[in-house]
C-alpha cells in the first residue's frame, strides 16, 4: 500500500510547490483536487495526471473567490467521498513598498495569499470533521519570519499566514484537525523567477540568478519544488499526528544566522 491510499487532499496553485505536492500525493495513492487560474499550467498538469494514470483532478478556480471555492468543494468532496488534507499553495508576489504598491495590488495579494486560506478551511472543514479530522498545510515563506525591502503586500500575507495558521490549529484542535505552516526560503519555481527578472531584467540568465540566490543560503543552493513537496507529505501523514500550530522552515539555513557569510 501507499502512504495515502485511500486519503482525498485539496491542493491550491498548479504551478511550482503547488504543483509538486499534488504529483507527490497523488502518486502515493490519495486522490487529489487541484485548483488553479493559469490555464496553461493547469492543462500541463492534466496531461501528467492522465499519463501517469493518477487520480488528480484539475479544476479552473480563482482561488480568492468564495462563490468558486465552495463550488471547488463541493465538487471535489462528491468526486472522491469527502475531504482528507488541505495544503494551500497558491499565491501572487507584488512588488513594491507601501508608498509605490497600489491598494488594489496590495488587497489582492491578501486576497489569493490569505484570503485563501480562509475559504478553503470555511469550505473545508465540515468536510474533514465528516472524516473524522484531517490536515491543513499552509503555504508562507522565510519572508514571513525576516523579509527583504520593496516587498510589502508579499511579506504582510505571509505574516499572516503564520498568525492565521496558531488561530486555525487552536480553533480546529478539537475536530482532529492539525493545521501548520511551511515556511520555504529561495524555491526554484515560477515566482522566484519573477523575483529573477523583476531584480535582474527581462533577458536575466535564470540560472546564473538562481546561483546567486543560493549562495545567500548556508547550504549554497536554491530549493527544489519536490523538497518542499516532501516535507508536506511528512506533516500530513500519520508520522507528524502531534504536530499542528507550528511553522516548519525550509530555507537551507538561511534563517539560522544574521545574513553574513
Amino acid at each position: 500500500m501507499s502512504e495515502f491510499d485511500g486519503k482525498v487532499a485539496l491542493v491550491t496553485g498548479t504551478t511550482g510547490i503547488g504543483r509538486a505536492v499534488a504529483l507527490h500525493l497523488a502518486r502515493q495513492g490519495a486522490s487529489v483536487t487541484v485548483l488553479g487560474i493559469d490555464t496553461v499550467a493547469n492543462a500541463a498538469l492534466r496531461d501528467i495526471a492522465v499519463a501517469e494514470g493518477l487520480s488528480l483532478v484539475v479544476l479552473e478556480t480563482d482561488v480568492s473567490m468564495p462563490s468558486a471555492v465552495g463550488e471547488a468543494m463541493a465538487t471535489a468532496a462528491a468526486r472522491f467521498g469527502g475531504l482528507d488534507i488541505i495544503v494551500n499553495s497558491a499565491a501572487v508576489h507584488p512588488y513594491g513598498t507601501a508608498e509605490t504598491t497600489s491598494f488594489e495590488a496590495f488587497m489582492r495579494c491578501m486576497a489569493v495569499n490569505v484570503g485563501s486560506i480562509h475559504l478553503t478551511a470555511e469550505f473545508g472543514v465540515p468536510q474533514m470533521r465528516k472524516r473524522g479530522g484531517g490536515v491543513i498545510i499552509n503555504l508562507s515563506s522565510v519572508q514571513g519570519h525576516a523579509c527583504q525591502s520593496g516587498v510589502s503586500a508579499y511579506v504582510a500575507s505571509k505574516g499572516a499566514i503564520h498568525a492565521l495558521t496558531r488561530a486555525m490549529a487552536l480553533d480546529f484542535a478539537a475536530d482532529r484537525i492539525r493545521v501548520v505552516s511551511i515556511s520555504p526560503g529561495s524555491v526554484r519555481t515560477p515566482i522566484l523567477e519573477l523575483a529573477a527578472r523583476t531584480f535582474e531584467g527581462p533577458d536575466a540568465d535564470i540560472d546564473a540568478v538562481f546561483q546567486r540566490f543560493g549562495a545567500a543560503h548556508p547550504l549554497g543552493r536554491v530549493g527544489e519544488p519536490e523538497e518542499v513537496a516532501a516535507l508536506a507529505a511528512f506533516l500530513a501523514s500519520e508520522k507528524a499526528g502531534f504536530i499542528t500550530g507550528s511553522d516548519h522552515r525550509i530555507d537551507g539555513g538561511l534563517t539560522a544566522g544574521i545574513g553574513v557569510r
